[in-house]
């Protein structure tokens, strides 16, 4: 995605708690290690996209409320003349700050295109040798990117499209995360937001349970993304979780949104938009709080904001909603 690669990193933040002594142990998943020994965490996400005041007004909870930073790795390239992808001015700026405070990364990518069925070879293959740099260098924990295709016909999209829930996709999708695996060996899916859908959308939790049922492949939940696309399918959001594969969850998004704009449609008709520019509706803390205790191998939940969003009267209101989340975890806990 030439565009975005040009933006810097999402980052994500996080807390971590250790286990309470009487908590059950997580359950391992076949192939994979013990997952006692992993994080369990709350955060905070953004995009500074060259927002210097939102870095500045977000710096102390960066370094003092989070244990770990997730990264849209593709956002802290360029591309150079050649067509490789190179290091843009905020990757260097994340290898400081995991310098200085010595916290893990984990990937959270917005452009890999799972979901696209005849990739662009000569792309694939910059991707993945600037990932195998990255990881070589950031060591992320693990590698997600979200459900859908971002490159269609060789073109590079904004948003990624839905896919047809059918067995062939969900050999095309299963193969593009084992193509990250080799590099990174845990990786997953986020449930994305559609605003329309190739079927029922109470299908996809089945069709994420087949492409993730193969060795050290995870889920994202995010639930600002369920909760949109129940206000816009019409369904209650509970019919799409419990549906779910919970034991295949390794983090968890929370994160708040907006209604669009009635004049964007010809019917007149509003739309709630995952666009991460508000707190965290209640709704989605009511999901956090039902969902935690059922996710056994969840390693973090994080707040996502977006860039451009946040004064300074918000960032009592973000250091809230972190310590709002730690506690849903602490109390998923006991």
């Amino acid at each position: 995605m030439n565009k975005p690669i040009d933006r810097v990193a999402a980052v994500y933040l996080a807390s971590t708690n250790e286990r309470h002594p009487e908590q059950p142990r997580k359950r391992a998943l076949p192939g994979e290690h013990d997952p006692g020994k992993l994080l369990m965490a709350c955060g905070m996400g953004h995009i500074p996209v060259g927002s210097q005041r939102y870095l500045a007004l977000c710096d102390e909870l960066l370094r003092t409320e989070v244990d770990y930073f997730e990264v849209a790795p593709e956002t802290t390239w360029r591309t150079a003349e050649d067509g490789t992808f190179v290091p843009n001015g905020y990757h260097a700026y994340f290898a400081r700050l995991k310098e200085e405070t010595e916290k893990p990364l984990v990937a959270h990518g917005v452009g890999w295109s799972p979901g696209t069925v005849q990739r662009d070879a000569e792309r694939s293959a910059r991707w993945l040798e600037r990932i195998r740099t990255d990881h070589a260098q950031f060591g992320f924990e693990w590698y997600t990117d979200h459900l859908g295709a971002t490159e269609l016909a060789g073109l590079e999209l904004t948003l990624p499209m839905p896919l047809p829930m059918t067995p062939a996709m969900v050999r095309v999708v299963r193969a593009s995360l084992e193509d990250l695996q080799r590099i990174v060996p845990r990786v997953g899916l986020e449930n994305s937001v559609f605003y329309f859908h190739l079927g029922d959308p109470l299908d996809e939790p089945a069709f994420l349970g087949s492409i993730l049922d193969a060795p050290r492949m995870h889920l994202l939940l995010d639930l600002h993304n369920v909760h949109t696309t129940a206000v816009n399918a019409g369904f209650e959001p509970e019919r799409y979780l419990e549906r779910l594969p919970f034991e295949r969850v390794i983090e968890i998004h929370v994160s708040g949104g907006s209604e669009s704009d009635p004049a964007w449609l010809p019917s007149g008709r509003v739309l709630r938009l995952d666009s991460h520019d508000a707190a965290v509706p209640e709704e989605v803390w009511r999901l956090l709080d039902w969902v935690l205790p059922r996710c056994p191998n969840a390693c973090g939940v994080t707040l996502e904001r977006m860039e451009g969003t946040v004064e300074e009267n918000d960032v009592a209101v973000l250091r809230d909603e972190l310590r709002r989340a730690r506690r849903a975890v602490e109390a998923a806990r006991v």
